[in-house]
């Protein structure tokens, strides 16, 4: 592990937004999905959420420029289930849909714990996830075409929600709980390793200030 890079991950996991997530109520399309999961990566965003459409979940490796290794995806049933899940951890859960009483997206406060909830290329968020979010947002549009690609529309709603937590300063000191940011450090810098030590059952050990591992590793 060179320092320069790892300096460069301890950048990135410096700004990482633990309650700022992306549900993808069964996207099909690996296209999207992947690209969904480079805006994730780019906003900061630390862990994701799907309902895998049927025929499971696949990844475009060129569209999500290397994302998936940084990214980590909880798997859920359902989007009730996983709307319920993540109402469970304090997220308000934010459905992008054109509903009657939707609002614009912009209007949100994105700055409290959030979950977008974003739907099926064609037919949308569910309604029985649409029933359980907290409140649904739209993208105002004065074309012909009705509705963005899904994932030009994450990206709008976390660019939004990136914009209002950095003039919170949100993005300004680390926000992960010391434990968790260690562990992370040392599985984005180390992950064969970090694999080995997790079948064993071992404890990561601590590395040095430039990345460098314990001389007994």
């Amino acid at each position: 592990m060179l320092p320069r890079r790892f300096h460069r991950l301890r950048a990135v996991l410096d700004r990482r937004q633990p309650d700022l997530t992306v549900v993808m109520e069964k996207v099909h399309k690996a296209h999207n999905f992947s690209a969904i999961l480079r805006s994730c990566d780019a906003v900061g965003v630390l862990e994701a959420h799907a309902v895998p459409p049927e025929g499971g979940l696949t990844l475009h490796h060129d569209t999500s420029g290397g994302s998936a290794k940084w990214i980590r995806v909880h798997r859920h049933p359902d989007g009730a289930t996983a709307i319920r899940h993540l109402q469970a951890s304090g997220h308000q859960v934010v459905a992008a849909h054109p509903a009657d009483d939707a609002v614009d997206f912009r209007e949100v406060d994105y700055t409290r714990p959030t979950a977008l909830l974003m739907g099926a290329e064609l037919w949308g968020v569910s309604e029985e996830a649409l029933a359980a979010a907290d409140v649904a947002a739209t993208i105002p549009m004065v074309g012909m075409v009705r509705s963005l690609n899904v994932s030009v529309a994450t990206a709008l709603f976390l660019y939004e929600a990136q914009r209002q937590r950095m003039a919170r300063g949100m993005y300004d000191e680390c926000r992960l709980p010391a434990g968790r940011y260690r562990d992370l450090l040392f599985e984005w810098a180390y992950p064969e390793l970090a694999k080995r030590y997790r079948v064993q059952g071992r404890a990561y050990p601590e590395l040095g200030p430039d990345g460098e591992l314990p001389d007994d590793v």
